[in-house]
């Protein structure tokens, strides 16, 4: 009796359980103007010393977002096996890269900056500023009271240093990897839907309007902070750890849209990407908050070292999301061990121990 008990218990939990269609951030793709120069600074600052895949081919499927022309690229998607996700690293071969003409301001609408998580803040300054590069600047206190840094790349991208509250292993970096983004955005309460209703952001951290010395403007903005916890659902889930998205709006300047008169994939942050359990069920939330798929490769794409189903929608500004369904992965290169995600059930997270021997393609400088 005790036993029939436990198993409609158990049937009701299954029924009632609301399972994580997206379970972290997979990568930020970062358009660059030299990729081995690019990953090679990502690497000694950021521990992103892990590749994925290194390809380079047409990319067919994004030609609406490059001028109606297909472009060759180079892509390398590398991670830091502390946590958190990676960068996918992306040159065009077939045209020069075009740098904006411009600064970036904050509010201005698209990707502001990548959130990299850290142990301690202060101490990973300590060890980044020990690399020689006098890109990081001076801490500030967030809104909700913790430490942060800002640091830029060569090409003048801005990483905001954070404190990580997930993490998958204990590694010989000083951060981790990505978990999340700053965004700006003309309205967040239009936006706020899609990335609490379809991605499934439950936490609000805070909601602020005013003047932010960490912002370095002395421009009004409101800005939110929405958090989204780990979850140990997705193949991936435990290694990516929660996300972070904050979205800022300019509230006395009218900001200007990031990549206007550039194609994606030229320099600057072009996507933010989001791994996904299950596409289509996406497709659907998405479609009914009114954010239909612009480019949707349907069934697997593969990208050399690596398959999967990718899809795109703008936010109400055109900021480019990007949401990846993974089919394969290379595990260990050097023994061409691959695992193929169709054939397991996709809740379910990799076993730790699966996870770390893609430490072993680890790049050493």
């Amino acid at each position: 009796m005790r036993f029939f008990y436990y198993v409609q218990f158990q049937q009701f939990i299954n029924r009632h359980h609301v399972h994580q269609i997206v379970t972290g951030i997979q990568q930020v793709g970062i358009g660059v103007t030299d990729i081995d120069s690019a990953w090679k600074w990502y690497r000694t600052v950021f521990g992103t010393d892990v590749p994925v895949f290194d390809d380079v081919a047409d990319a067919t499927l994004m030609a609406r977002y490059t001028g109606n022309e297909v472009h060759t690229r180079r892509a390398v998607l590398a991670l830091n096996m502390s946590g958190g996700g990676g960068f996918e690293i992306w040159q065009f071969k077939s045209r020069k890269p075009v740098k904006s003409s411009t600064p970036l301001i904050p509010g201005d609408l698209g990707i502001n900056a990548v959130k990299i998580k850290c142990q301690d803040v202060n101490k990973a300054i300590d060890a980044i500023n020990r690399h020689g590069t006098d890109r990081v600047a001076l801490p500030y206190i967030l809104p909700n009271g913790e430490t942060c840094c800002w640091i830029q790349d060569p090409l003048g991208n801005r990483f905001q240093l954070v404190k990580g509250n997930s993490w998958f292993q204990t590694g010989k970096h000083s951060t981790g990897g990505v978990c999340g983004a700053v965004i700006g955005v003309s309205d967040i309460d239009s936006v706020l839907p899609l990335y609490k209703q379809a991605i499934g952001f439950e936490t609000m951290i805070y909601d602020e309007t005013g003047q932010f010395d960490d912002l370095h403007e002395k421009h009004r903005f409101r800005r939110i902070l929405l958090r989204k916890k780990q979850s140990d659902e997705g193949a991936f889930s435990r290694l990516f750890g929660h996300i972070d998205i904050e979205l800022i709006q300019a509230l006395d300047r009218e900001p200007k849209k990031i990549y206007s008169d550039r194609y994606w994939g030229d320099p600057g942050f072009i996507h933010i990407c989001f791994d996904v359990n299950d596409m289509d069920s996406l497709k659907e939330k998405c479609e009914e908050l009114g954010y239909d798929f612009t480019v949707d490769s349907a069934s697997t794409f593969d990208m050399g070292e690596a398959a999967g189903r990718f899809s795109y929608i703008e936010d109400p500004d055109g900021t480019l999301i990007e949401f990846v369904q993974a089919h394969k992965l290379p595990i260990l290169k050097k023994l061409g061990w691959y695992i193929n995600l169709k054939k397991r059930k996709h809740q379910k997270p990799l076993p730790d121990w699966m996870l770390k021997t893609m430490s072993f393609n680890r790049i050493s400088d």
